[in-house]
């Protein structure tokens, strides 16, 4: 039987990464499910395990080029060298221009850009030794520009320039690099959201699935999907895509 292969899904405690983190460990791959407290990916793990998938909790401040390299230099170790990576790591700091911190600007597109970029770097390197590898990084409808989100939205449009440039760079060593932009998707981050404007999550859910073609919001197993989809053997003629994953089109 042959080693499956080792995938790397960066804030899977919880929400979107958790998703995709069970889903790829069903689909037969190794996973990596790591994210800043090391503890909260204890319950993913043990979730994959008794699903009968094999994991690691692994804690890594994603930002820290020290930290990224002990934590993918202890995957490649325990789990396997990784051939799959999947840039979710992510939080936000929302707040109008005229009222936004420099500091609130910095985290934000340090953990989502320099993140995904020093989560990349380390990485590849399996992935070009290999001649195989999937990047999927992701992005957000808010790319397209959110209000009170200005640096939420610029990192991640930045972080389709930094997917195509992969896939330019990394496509001769058998690697593709693609981006999933999700719009409304029922997670902890989205609940917070409407707590924080004061509305119930429910009727935060109803009024945005009103503005959805498809007549609903998203869930984590539909990113997951996509994922599972950009990783698969048969998508290896696909690269350097972004993919709206929102209920309808977006531009």
């Amino acid at each position: 039987m042959s080693t499956p292969r080792t995938a790397v899904v960066t804030g899977a405690a919880r929400g979107i990464g958790a998703g995709v983190a069970k889903r790829l460990a069903a689909d037969g791959l190794a996973v990596a499910v790591v994210d800043l407290d090391e503890t909260a990916c204890e319950p993913v793990v043990k979730a994959i395990e008794a699903a009968g998938g094999r994991a690691l909790a692994v804690g890594i401040d994603v930002a820290d080029e020290q930290a990224v390299q002990a934590g993918v230099a202890r995957i490649a170790d325990e789990l396997g060298p990784p051939t799959v990576l999947v840039n979710n790591a992510g939080i936000i700091r929302d707040n109008l221009l005229f009222k936004m911190s420099a500091s609130d600007w910095d985290s934000v597109i340090g953990v989502h850009l320099r993140g995904a970029f020093l989560m990349t770097r380390a990485v590849q390197a399996h992935m070009t030794k290999a001649g195989w590898g999937r990047v999927v990084n992701l992005s957000s409808t808010s790319a397209l520009g959110n209000r009170g989100q200005a640096n939420y939205a610029a990192a991640k449009a930045g972080i389709q320039g930094f997917t195509k440039t992969l896939a330019l760079e990394l496509g001769r060593f058998g690697v593709t690099a693609n981006a999933i932009a999700p719009g409304f998707i029922e997670t902890e981050m989205t609940e917070e959201t409407a707590r924080r404007i004061g509305v119930p999550f429910e009727d935060f859910k109803a009024g945005a699935a009103k503005q959805i073609p498809v007549g609903r919001t998203g869930t984590p197993d539909d990113i997951a999907h996509t994922v599972a989809f950009f990783v698969s053997e048969g998508a290896g003629f696909v690269s350097g895509q972004v993919v709206y994953v929102a209920g309808g089109p977006k531009d």
